[in-house]
């Protein structure tokens, strides 16, 4: 099986555009030029030089010892957290700025759930001079102060989502409104894999640099590109999207997306799209969805930010439908208990998304030896008062 995305925006039945008519004129702009862009050696030479001066890649694969011998296998960490501005954000938003400057706009929105996109987004405009709007809902405004403090200093306004769940779904909901009303000078930086087609696709060809690095690294580490399992924490899922790339058709490793369920995967309080989604569109994208038998949209719930969001990217929609990639739920209390496994025995404390992958290796089945990679996704700065909450309520 062969897992790329058609002319028409598609992985199988997921994907494509399902847009009001107002957007059409900048999501067609968007995908008639995108591919050819992007490819053009002067824009490639150019994202190459910011990944490597700006962001500081190639980030490093980690053989983390003490975790390797506590489960009885070779784990890797791919070290998003040191990118600049702390995740793997920066790597799609350095990417869609350069094309953004290319279809000669100049004014960017962004929406964003832990802040970490919103930060990569804020510093890229502060980078090239341009004028910068990043929609965050009121609740993770809150709960993400120390990101919003950072795009504010950057030149960045945040503008609250006062709806809804006023989380990432409504933060997203107001950017797309913004985009309607700004079709001309404006780019709508979207920082997961979801929204209608091209985004998904390329988000993932922005992200990719992750499993491209992934396959030299692991080849000089361990003499073979491939590792047994590679390991990532889906919310919309671009972090996962970039860690799999490469590997989508390679059948031998083993895909493995991490949910979060929440306060429980039944528990009415959970983020789990794989296991409680059904078929249906979300901003602007045929997916699985977590909603109710009449399509209104049930609300998610996370400790994560991040993750926080009741669909799932279109890839990983097919991905895991076909069997190709293996869904795993973890809980809020799982995810805080790796959180603190992982500072306390590798000294890095890991953003609460990355938490949930590493609370995967609790539940599932490997061999005493495999090679398995970790996307470390993010660094735990931002979800200090989480975990101090849990030190003090334990």
């Amino acid at each position: 099986m062969t897992i790329a995305v058609d002319e028409n925006g598609y992985y199988g039945e997921f994907g494509g555009a399902f847009i009001p008519e107002m957007l059409y004129s900048n999501v067609e702009e968007l995908r008639k030029n995108y591919l050819e862009i992007t490819q053009e050696p002067g824009f490639q030479q150019q994202f190459q030089h910011l990944l490597k001066d700006y962001v500081g890649r190639p980030t490093p694969l980690f053989l983390a010892e003490r975790l390797s011998e506590q489960y009885g296998a070779q784990i890797y960490l791919k070290r998003e957290d040191l990118c600049h501005t702390g995740a793997h954000k920066i790597n799609n938003t350095i990417g869609q700025i350069l094309l953004a400057r290319r279809l000669g706009k100049t004014r960017i929105i962004a929406e964003t759930g832990a802040g970490q996109h919103g930060v990569a987004t804020a510093t890229v405009c502060a980078l090239m001079g341009m004028q910068c709007i990043v929609y965050m809902g009121s609740v993770d405004i809150e709960r993400q102060a120390p990101n919003v403090a950072r795009m504010r200093m950057l030149g960045a306004e945040v503008r609250p989502a006062t709806s809804g769940s006023q989380t990432l779904k409504d933060a997203t909901n107001e950017a797309i409104r913004d985009w309607i009303n700004n079709p001309v000078d404006t780019h709508y930086i979207i920082g997961s894999v979801v929204g209608p087609h091209p985004y998904p696709d390329m988000v993932a060809r922005f992200q990719s640099v992750i499993s491209q690095e992934m396959k030299a690294q692991l080849l000089e580490k361990t003499g073979q590109e491939n590792p047994h399992a590679v390991i990532a924490c889906v919310g919309g899922g671009s972090n996962a999207a970039g860690a799999f790339y490469h590997y989508l058709n390679a059948p031998e490793v083993r895909l493995i997306a991490v949910e979060a369920a929440g306060e429980g995967v039944d528990s009415g309080r959970s983020a789990a799209t794989s296991v409680l989604g059904t078929r249906g569109i979300i901003h602007g994208s045929r997916t699985l969805l977590m909603q109710t038998l009449d399509g209104q949209i049930v609300e998610p719930h996370s400790i994560s930010a991040g993750l926080d969001y009741p669909g799932i990217g279109p890839l990983h929609a097919h991905l895991i439908q076909t069997g190709r990639a293996e869904a795993v739920a973890v809980t809020d209390e799982e995810a805080l208990a790796s959180a603190f496994d992982v500072a306390r025995k590798e000294g890095i404390i890991p953003a609460l998304e990355t938490a949930h992958a590493f609370s995967a290796l609790n539940k599932i089945r490997f061999e005493p030896d495999e090679v398995l990679v970790i996307c470390l996704s993010g660094r735990g700065d931002k979800d200090l008062a989480a975990y101090i909450r849990h030190l003090e309520a334990h």
